[in-house]
């Protein structure tokens, strides 16, 4: 629309301080066609970029872009469905082990959020909340080739849709959902629907435990069958360990655990935990989290967990109109040499890569000294989406507190749908080592065994013997 001006230029719609002239214009063909068809008998219904220049006067609003949509259409009184696909979209994933999902659009919305959605915002009075007249979830089927995909994408969600819709919010109950829902899968069976079975599998709850230095990892299942776990990354069986109290991890492993029932095994659970020397420690976030992917919050940080590429897992955390300021308190002077952080792209959802990356180190907590730092250009149009990798490496340097600063993009650049406006950052694991190890090493061709060296991580870990030019291989330990 901005490149006719005379067609808003013409109907003397201008802007102003709350909405564009090609909004305005927007508003005005809404209005248009709504008194079209109400002189037909007929209500427009329009998903909630109708807010925008306007609502026309007696619109629906599809609250679909979060909530807030449908808080502001009721504030005006004008009737609203919530459908918000941050909990109700359900070609969304259903589980963050996408890699053996049907390929999907992205996102993650699992049983239990759909179950939590509670559609009456509490930001409404009673008399606004009536305007609040249904909810509704969605299936888009462009990554949906069968019906039979359609059903697993729908099957269990469907059921905890009809339950937020139909029951008090008091009176929900989700352990209480999840103890009935056998009973509902027993139908799916007779009628052979490819029902999803996710919340049949091993539930695995990682907490970071900063008093004790460990990431607690509680398991539990939905009719408490018994449930057996491996560290080494061996796959589990009825013979491995058998899981009867919360587990407290103090080391990298790789996690996998399954529940055993007669009718047969779950899926296998499975996570890569990573510790560094940030791991569980206390974090302080100095500008704040974006509520909307706030999820388990500054914890997340440095919980020993990597996230992928899907930005809605809860494994990323956002800033949006702000910057990402942590501290760390490493809770007795440690010694460091790199820095490191991940970032999750999507530019079509307007998820940036950082700008720039800084670390600071400090005594108190308070007085904070810059020790390196780097910036990063704006994203170009085929930069690719995915997960950003940033390192900051510096000469050893001992502190008992460390801030981490990434910067957002602030201004969207011109190449994109949403030029002009600020950028969500999303970021995960803080890492922070000695990047230094202490290895020794020995020839394969000649087996001589020179003087242990330091050896800095960042560089391929082989090279030639000096005796024989033979290959020498390297262990030892990473201190960090």
């Amino acid at each position: 629309m901005s490149k006719v001006p005379g067609s808003y230029q013409a109907l003397g719609l201008k802007s102003d301080k709350n909405h564009t002239a090609e909004e305005r214009l927007q508003s005005f063909i809404i209005n248009h066609a709504e008194k079209f068809l109400n002189g037909h008998g007929r209500q427009i219904i329009g998903w909630d970029e109708i807010l925008e220049g306007g609502l026309a006067p007696n619109a629906t609003v599809m609250s679909w872009r979060g909530v807030a949509g449908g808080i502001e259409a009721a504030k005006q009184k004008h009737d609203v469905i919530m459908t918000p696909n941050t909990y109700l979209y359900f070609d969304y994933y259903q589980t963050k082990d996408i890699a053996n999902e049907p390929e999907a659009i992205g996102g993650y919305v699992p049983v239990e959020t759909v179950y939590n959605y509670e559609p009456m915002p509490a930001d409404l009075t009673p008399e606004e909340q009536k305007y609040i007249i249904g909810v509704q979830a969605n299936l888009w089927t462009e990554y949906i080739p069968t019906y039979s995909q359609v059903e697993y994408m729908e099957l269990p969600r469907m059921a905890a849709l009809s339950e937020i819709q139909w029951t008090m919010p008091e009176k929900k109950n989700y352990e209480g959902f999840l103890k009935r829902l056998p009973q509902l899968v027993d139908i799916y069976d007779v009628y052979k629907y490819n029902y999803a079975k996710h919340v049949f599998d091993v539930n695995a709850v990682f907490t970071p435990n900063p008093k004790d230095g460990t990431l607690d990892v509680t398991l539990s299942t939905i009719d408490n069958s018994p449930i057996y776990y491996t560290l080494d990354g061996t796959e589990p069986s009825a013979a491995s360990q058998l899981y009867t109290e919360t587990l407290k991890l103090k080391q990298n492993c790789t996690f996998k655990a399954i529940t055993v029932r007669p009718a047969g095994n779950s899926r296998v659970v499975t996570e890569e935990i990573a510790f560094n020397k940030a791991s569980m420690k206390p974090v302080t976030m100095l500008q704040p989290v974006n509520k909307q992917y706030e999820f388990k919050g500054a914890p997340t940080l440095v919980d020993g967990l990597k996230g992928n590429g899907n930005y809605k897992t809860g494994r990323w955390i956002a800033f949006y109109k702000n910057d990402m300021e942590a501290v760390i308190d490493m809770q007795q002077p440690t010694e460091i040499s790199s820095a490191s952080i991940s970032t999750c792209v999507e530019k079509g959802d307007w998820v940036f890569d950082a700008r720039a990356f800084s670390v600071a180190v400090s005594e108190d907590g308070k007085n904070f000294k810059e020790i390196a730092s780097e910036k990063y250009p704006a994203m170009k149009q085929d930069d690719k989406n995915g997960v950003f990798n940033h390192t900051l490496t510096f000469d050893p340097v001992t502190a008992r507190y460390v801030k981490v600063t990434a910067l957002a993009e602030h201004s969207i650049p011109a190449w994109h749908g949403g030029k002009g406006n600020p950028a969500f950052l999303f970021v995960d694991e803080i890492s922070l080592i000695d990047s230094y190890i202490q290895i020794m090493t020995v020839c394969q061709k000649c087996d001589r065994v020179p003087l242990g060296v330091r050896w800095n991580a960042s560089v391929h870990m082989r090279k030639e013997c000096c005796v024989c030019v033979g290959a020498i291989r390297f262990w030892g330990k990473r201190d960090g």
